[in-house]
């Protein structure tokens, strides 16, 4: 009998495993935005000092693993699995930096609900007893990703206000058993739902039902009320996907407005940066959160959260052969104190 499995999609950990150390990096547009002073590092231009954006990509998650690692006073033998992914073919950033850094390595396909699967698993790996110390770690790249799934940045093209812009960054979290918070108590499995979407630079809309269906169920599994929690945050759906989002709870009885926000909106000043529904990309959740959300609950301005990453689990072939896009969201709880 699975014992720490709870509902239908949720597992309650029984020895919330510690979230030990965070790392940060954005791009220059990303740390001119409103938490641009909580980031641990801003790149001086989105090429990082290497010949091609998907390189930069590839050593700013590589650099933001080495810094939780060196924060934390330990090295690379130390950790028993790296749980990373990206966007890009065959996960080339994460793969790439998984090569130099010689740590074991889960490579992940979440799209942008990578962060939160990453911290889910690795949490459930060391309750489970199977590791000691694992991190979890994502990166994106705006280049990179505009490039493979939409146009090549030279033509220019005039962006819709429903489009989002992908976050130039990486955030690494570093998980143990350690005496002190903020733990990881809870992971809700996200369900791929698709409601026949298929416009590209409307990822708010097509994600927003993902989001719903497993914020939904994780309060059903749990038997808890949005209320209960300080901030409820997903990954990217922007402005649009958000309010969507909300709508969807209400039909399922949840009613999420005063607490209820999106690391997508957090990021980015729309007004001054131009950044239209806010910003998206793996990089988003795991920068907001490793960088942000990480310091508000240590210093226990935040006691409990609910961290909802949302993914389109699309490529460049569905998208040109037409098919609609699928989405999924993870959600992890994470708490200030350990509760019994």
């Amino acid at each position: 009998m699975a014992v720490k499995k709870i509902g239908s999609q949720t597992v309650k950990l029984l020895n919330p495993p510690s979230i030990i150390a965070t790392a940060s990096l954005v791009g220059p547009k990303e740390g001119q935005g409103p938490l641009g002073n909580y980031f641990d590092k801003v790149l001086e231009d989105d090429l990082f000092g290497e010949d091609s954006w998907e390189k930069a990509e590839s050593k700013m998650l590589r650099e933001a693993v080495s810094t939780v690692i060196s924060r934390a006073d330990l090295k690379n033998v130390d950790i028993d699995y790296l749980f990373g992914g990206d966007l890009l073919n065959q996960l080339m950033s994460t793969s790439f930096a998984a090569r130099d850094l010689q740590i074991p390595l889960f490579g992940l396909y979440g799209a942008c609900s990578t962060m939160s699967e990453a911290l889910g698993l690795s949490a459930m790996v060391i309750d489970g007893g199977f590791a000691d110390l694992c991190i979890a770690t994502t990166a994106s790249h705006f280049s990179t990703a505009e490039r493979q799934f939409r146009y090549p940045l030279e033509l220019g093209n005039q962006r819709p206000l429903t489009s989002q812009w992908t976050v130039t960054g990486a955030g690494a979290a570093l998980l143990g058993k350690h005496k002190e918070g903020p733990y990881i108590t809870h992971c809700t499995t996200g369900k791929v739902i698709d409601y026949g979407i298929v416009d590209a630079n409307n990822m708010g809309a097509a994600m927003a039902p993902a989001a719903a269906d497993t914020i939904g169920r994780h309060f059903d599994d749990t038997n808890t009320l949005p209320e209960e929690y300080d901030l409820i945050i997903t990954g990217d759906l922007g402005r649009y996907g958000r309010d969507i989002a909300s709508d969807l709870l209400k039909t399922k009885g949840y009613q999420v407005i005063k607490n209820f926000t999106d690391c997508g909106i957090e990021i980015f000043d729309p007004k001054k940066q131009d950044t239209h529904a806010g910003g998206s990309g793996c990089g988003c959740s795991a920068v907001v959160f490793s960088g942000y959300l990480f310091k508000l609950l240590k210093e226990k301005s935040l006691n409990k959260i609910l961290l909802v990453s949302t993914g389109a689990l699309f490529s460049p072939t569905s998208a040109q052969q037409g098919e609609s896009i699928p989405c999924i969201a993870h959600a992890v709880t994470i708490e200030s104190k350990k509760m019994n």
